[in-house]
């Protein structure tokens, strides 16, 4: 074989490798293909100028006057980290890359929105899979909401609700509705598919 196809066949076995992990779901142990694969990824962001945060995998709604979110697993934190590195000309560490992977809990950050600017304290964020609740390890909210500066949502309070979860204690294969509960009162609900995200 010639050097030509020795590339083609790498680029293409790179790019199934990267198709199959795309959809297998949270992956709590990931290979060392998988985090190589994860830690291009953020590279090839920094050098198309792109924020680390468009790596987080995003749930919830497009309208700004909806409650959305993101999750940072394993793999999404390998991705982010690779980037913020790569925009300073750096390099992670063996030892950056051992504290991601190492890491017991995953993290989920929400947006939601109100009318006051304290709406958001003592809010609570849990994870609700068939019927089971996992409660987080973690959990903080904004003391105070910033006001939208967009017409017509000018008038809206957006508040951040940020919680972590242990990994042992969630099924990173299953449908999950994350259930967010304002101090106001009311219930925020949120689906996704875990097998849809990295």
């Amino acid at each position: 074989m010639g050097v030509w196809t020795h590339a083609v066949l790498g680029q293409t076995v790179a790019a199934l490798l990267s198709f199959v992990g795309l959809a297998a779901a949270i992956e709590v142990n990931p290979t060392p293909i998988q985090i190589q694969l994860a830690l291009d990824r953020g590279k090839q962001a920094a050098a198309q100028q792109r924020s680390p945060e468009t790596l987080y995998a995003r749930f919830g709604n497009t309208d700004p006057a909806q409650p959305e979110g993101f999750l940072l697993t394993k793999l999404g934190g390998l991705s982010v980290l690779a980037a913020h590195m790569a925009l300073r000309g750096l390099e992670p560490s063996a030892a950056d890359v051992a504290h991601v992977i190492e890491a017991s809990s995953m993290l989920v950050g929400a947006t939601i929105v109100g009318e006051r600017p304290d709406f958001a304290v003592n809010s609570y964020l849990v994870l609700d899979q068939g019927g089971r609740t996992i409660k987080p390890l973690t959990v903080r909210a904004d003391g105070q909401a910033e006001r939208r500066a967009t017409w017509p949502e000018a008038q809206k309070f957006h508040a951040k609700i940020v919680a972590t979860f242990r990994y042992n204690d969630f099924d990173p294969h299953a449908r999950t509705t994350i259930t967010i509960f304002p101090a106001g009162g009311g219930e925020v609900h949120l689906p996704l598919n875990f097998k849809d995200i990295e």
